[in-house]
């Protein structure tokens, strides 16, 4: 399965950067699109390992669960 890198808007949005087949070059393309970008962007870079773009654009949109607060947080 590839890693996918996305940019993700403010309002939800994705738009595909780029996809690995290793984890080492993905993370390392996300850091350096992070580093470059601007204080005030309306966006960030994501980084997601799936099974096609499909699903992880799916992943990414999916409301999430807080995590609970409790003793160990």
């Amino acid at each position: 399965m590839p890693y996918f890198v996305y940019k993700v808007f403010d309002n939800r949005t994705l738009e595909p950067v780029d996809s690995f087949a290793g984890y080492r070059e993905a993370k390392q393309r996300v850091r350096s699109l992070r580093r470059a970008l601007a204080a005030n962007a309306d966006h960030t870079f994501r980084l997601i390992y799936a099974r096609s773009s499909g699903e992880a654009e799916r992943l990414l949109t999916q409301r999430r669960e807080p995590r609970p607060s409790g003793e160990d947080s």
